[in-house]
């Protein structure tokens, strides 16, 4: 068996990590992800709702207007939630401050 040893270098994954996100959001990366969560889950109401505008338009021009400007928030919503399901493993697959 090997002892612990204090030097071991961080693995690939979290340094590609720490490349793509600012030194900001690295160091609150939970606060972070809460707030990509909190966003995402706001566009995706809105997301939702404008779906239901768009089911209860009256032509069919209203309609795929609706439903583009729905999928427009969907989509980012999907993206809000990937960005703070990043953040949290990030946070958890880093070693620990000291």
């Amino acid at each position: 068996m090997h002892a612990p040893d204090d030097t071991t270098a961080p693995s690939r994954s979290v340094t590609v990590m720490r490349r793509l996100i600012t030194p900001w959001e690295y160091r609150h990366r939970r606060a972070v992800a809460g707030v990509r969560f909190a966003a995402g889950g706001f566009n995706l109401g809105i997301g939702l709702v404008l779906v239901s505008l768009g089911r209860q338009a009256g032509t069919d021009r209203e309609r795929r207007k609706m439903q583009r400007l729905a999928a427009w928030f969907l989509v980012d919503a999907a993206l809000q939630f990937l960005g703070g399901y990043m953040d949290i493993a990030v946070d958890r697959s880093a070693p620990p401050r000291t």
